[in-house]
C-alpha cells in the first residue's frame, strides 16, 4: 500500500523504499527523513555548485574540505586573513593523510598553527589544541620570537617549523565541508 502512495507521491519513494510498511510518512512532515533527504539534496546541488566554482578558482578537493595553495607570499596574520576572506581559515592538519598530502606541494608554507596566546601552547586556528605534531628534530626552537607555525622540510614527513611570524611565506588555506 505505501509503495503505491510512493509511486503516486514522487517525494515519497525514497523513504517508502527504506521503510516500505510504514505509509505514515509518505508526505513528509519537516522531521522526516524525506524531508531531511531533501534538505540533504539541496545541500548536495550547493556543494556541487560550489565544487564548480571552487575548482575553477585554484581550490583543490581532499578528504572533505578544500585547499587553496597560494601563489605569492604574506606574513602569517596576512595569509589568515586572505582565508577567512575566502571563507576558509589555514590548514588544520589532523592527520598524516593531511600532512602527507600538504607536504606534496612541496612549498615552504605557513599552516594554522601557532602559539602567540601563551608561549609553548601550540593551537590550531580553529581552537583545537595541538596534539599530533609532525616537528622537525629540535623544533620548536624559536621561544617568544617565532610563533607561527610552517612547513619547510615537505621531503620529510616530520616537516614543521617555528618561524617568526612576519615573515612572508606562501600559505595553505582550508574550506572544511563538513
Amino acid at each position: 500500500l505505501c509503495r503505491d502512495k510512493a509511486a503516486q507521491n514522487g517525494r515519497c519513494w525514497l523513504w517508502a523504499s527504506l521503510h516500505p510498511t510504514s505509509c505514515s510518512q509518505c508526505f513528509p512532515s519537516s522531521d522526516s527523513p524525506l524531508f531531511q533527504y531533501e534538505s540533504n539534496i539541496k545541500l548536495i546541488r550547493r556543494f556541487i555548485t560550489s565544487t564548480g566554482e571552487y575548482l575553477q578558482k585554484g581550490w583543490l578537493y581532499f578528504c572533505d574540505s578544500f585547499y587553496y595553495m597560494s601563489s605569492i607570499k604574506k606574513t602569517w596574520n596576512e595569509s589568515r586573513k586572505y582565508c577567512q576572506q575566502e571563507g576558509a581559515d589555514l590548514v588544520v592538519i589532523n592527520s598524516r593523510e593531511e600532512q602527507d598530502f600538504a607536504n606534496s606541494f612541496q612549498t615552504y608554507m605557513w599552516i594554522g598553527l601557532t602559539d602567540s596566546e601563551t608561549e609553548g601552547r601550540w593551537k590550531w586556528v580553529d581552537g583545537s589544541p595541538l596534539t599530533t605534531s609532525y616537528w622537525r628534530d629540535g623544533e620548536p626552537n624559536g621561544k617568544t620570537v617565532e610563533n607561527c607555525g610552517d612547513i619547510k622540510t615537505f621531503t620529510a614527513e616530520r616537516s614543521w617549523n617555528d618561524e617568526n611570524c612576519s615573515h612572508s611565506l606562501k600559505w595553505i588555506c582550508e574550506m572544511k565541508l563538513s
